[in-house]
C-alpha cells in the first residue's frame, strides 16, 4: 500500500489484505538498514486470523521515499502522523532491534494508543561501535556484510533457512546494502531514553530474545524485561535477526503475546 505522510510516499505493507481500521491492529516495525519484508510471515497470519496490519518502510527505506529519521524521537513523531493518518485509535506494537527503540518512543508520546509492545532481539539501548558506523557511511553494503556475520546464529551460516531455497543470509545483504544504515546505526548509537520511556510504559509487555545474539546480547535484553514486566521468551540457537531466521517461532511467540491480551478487552 502506498500514502503520503507529511507529503512523502510511503510503502506499508498489510500482510496481504486491505487495512481496516475497524479491526484490532498490529504495528510492525523493522530494525536498522531492513524493511518491511523482515515480517513477510508474522504480517500475513495476523492479516489472515482477525487483525489489521501496518508493516511501513521508513523514510528512506526500500520502497518508501524521504530522508530517513535522523534520531528515534523523530522515527516515533512520524509513526504517530502514520497512525493518524490511517485513523488507528489502539495498536499492539512490535519492534525489531532498532524499530522496538521506537516502539518505546511511540508509546510515551502515545501512552493511550499502544495496547501492547513487544521487542524481538532487542534492549533498552543498543550501543554501536564506531567503526561500524565509519564503514556504513563509506559502503552499506560492506557494513552489512559485517552485521551479516554476527546478525546470524550458526545453522544460519551452516546454509540451514526457515524457508526452502531462500537464503536470509543473501536477501539480508541485497536489502541492507541499499538502504541508509549509517543514519540508522548513528541512530541508535545516540538513543539514551530507553530506559526512561520503559520506566513508564504500562501497556503488557513482551520481549522475545535470541540466544546466540551477538549484536544486541541477551543479558540487555532481559534487564528490560525486568523494567517492563514483560512476558519472556528465549529462542536458544538462533541471532540477532530473529524475524527471518526464525519467522515461525518467533510467529508463535507473537501469537500467544497478543491474542492473550486481545482476550482481556
Amino acid at each position: 500500500m502506498k500514502l503520503m505522510v507529511n507529503r512523502v510516499e510511503t510503502h506499508v505493507a498489510t500482510g496481504g489484505k486491505a487495512f481496516d481500521a475497524d479491526l484490532p491492529a498490529v504495528l510492525f516495525l523493522h530494525g536498522s538498514g531492513l524493511d518491511h519484508r523482515s515480517w513477510a510471515l508474522q504480517t500475513r497470519w495476523f492479516a489472515y486470523n482477525g487483525f489489521s496490519v501496518l508493516a511501513p518502510d521508513f523514510p528512506g527505506h526500500s520502497l518508501s521515499s524521504g530522508e530517513p529519521c535522523k534520531t528515534v524521537e523523530d522515527s516515533a513523531n512520524w509513526l504517530s502522523d502514520l497512525l493518524t493518518i490511517m485513523r488507528v485509535r489502539k495498536v499492539h506494537v512490535v519492534g525489531h532491534s532498532q524499530g522496538f527503540l521506537s516502539a518505546l518512543e511511540l508509546a510515551k508520546l502515545k501512552p493511550t494508543a499502544v495496547q501492547s509492545l513487544t521487542g524481538v532481539a532487542t534492549a533498552a539501548a543498543i550501543p554501536v561501535n564506531p567503526v561500524l558506523i565509519e564503514t556504513a557511511k563509506e559502503s552499506a553494503l560492506k557494513a552489512a556484510e559485517m552485521m551479516l556475520q554476527w546478525g546470524f546464529g550458526y545453522q544460519a551460516h551452516l546454509g540451514v533457512s526457515p524457508t526452502p531455497g531462500m537464503q536470509p543470509i543473501a536477501i539480508g545483504r541485497k536489502i541492507m546494502g541499499n538502504n541508509p544504515l549509517a543514519v540508522d546505526l548513528q541512530c541508535c548509537a545516540d538513543y539514551r531514553g530507553g530506559e526512561s520511556a520503559a520506566e513508564i510504559i504500562c501497556a503488557p509487555s513482551a520481549m522475545i530474545l535470541a540466544g546466540q545474539d551477538k549484536m544486541t546480547p541477551m543479558q540487555s535484553g532481559l534487564a528490560i524485561s525486568g523494567t517492563l514486566n514483560a512476558a519472556l521468551t528465549v529462542l536458544n540457537d538462533y541471532g540477532h535477526m530473529l524475524p527471518i531466521e526464525a519467522p515461525q517461532k518467533v510467529l508463535v511467540a507473537l501469537r500467544e503475546f497478543i491474542l492473550s491480551v486481545e482476550s482481556k478487552t
